[in-house]
């Protein structure tokens, strides 16, 4: 299987051990973030198993300029044509492919391990343009819409997107899920971070998919703020 049902109308791709998620829409398909490079087989498989072409994957939504997110986004546009989206700060990293900026360990021993082996500022990727930047607070008019929230910390350039119609939230890596909610491998700037984890907190979502780890689908909203009054 290369798809996981979240909710109705939506499907987490597993990208090795990051996460991509499908959205049907009745304008075609949506695709936010591309995990690591070489992983394109797993979004076209999971076109595949929903009966679906190449070219009705329509949009590609990349939630930051990290690696094991847009690692793939070139194959994938070259495949389907979709259309590309991203926050200017991190446009660049896409268009060049990196470097990309560094990023210090968050606090714990096995995320300093984690980040200094997983994290390479130096790897370079094929780069894929980047059709329409994404502005904080709007909703693209896609898919019966989806709201950008701009939550630097982790990355400077990093979104999350709340699908309006299923009330999920996709929370890129404000968080990960992994054991249990917690910090990111790493921050570019630790204050911003903590900032953007409690926006996070304040929004009202149903549901909510994370770039690395499990998904909640329900009581989503006491799952975060929990961490919050932690």
């Amino acid at each position: 299987m290369a798809i996981k049902r979240v909710i109705e109308g939506v499907h987490l791709v597993a990208m090795g051990t990051a996460n991509a998620y499908l959205i049907e829409g009745q304008d075609g398909l949506t695709l936010i973030d591309a995990g690591f490079p070489n992983k394109e087989a797993a979004v076209f498989g999971a076109l595949r198993e929903l009966g679906r072409s190449p070219d009705q994957l329509k949009h590609l939504i990349l939630t930051h300029g990290h690696p094991d997110h847009i690692g793939s986004a070139a194959a994938i546009v070259r495949e389907t044509g979709a259309r590309t989206y991203m926050h200017p700060i991190d446009i660049p990293l896409a268009e060049t492919g990196g470097p990309f900026r560094p990023m210090t360990p968050a606090p714990g021993l096995l995320r300093q391990i984690l980040c200094r082996v997983i994290y390479d500022h130096n790897q370079r990727l094929a780069p894929v343009a980047i059709d329409q930047p994404l502005i904080d607070g709007e909703t693209l008019n896609i898919a019966g819409g989806i709201v950008v929230v701009h939550v630097p910390g982790h990355c400077a350039g990093q979104v999350a997107l709340l699908w309006r119609p299923g009330r999920i939230l996709f929370a890129a890596d404000v968080f990960m899920n992994i054991m249990g909610l917690g910090d990111p491998l790493g921050f570019e700037d630790i204050n911003m971070g903590r900032a953007s984890q409690r926006k996070l907190a304040d929004l009202s979502f149903d549901a909510v998919g994370f770039g690395h780890g499990k998904t909640v689908v329900r009581d989503a909203m006491r799952y975060i703020r929990k961490w919050k009054k932690s």
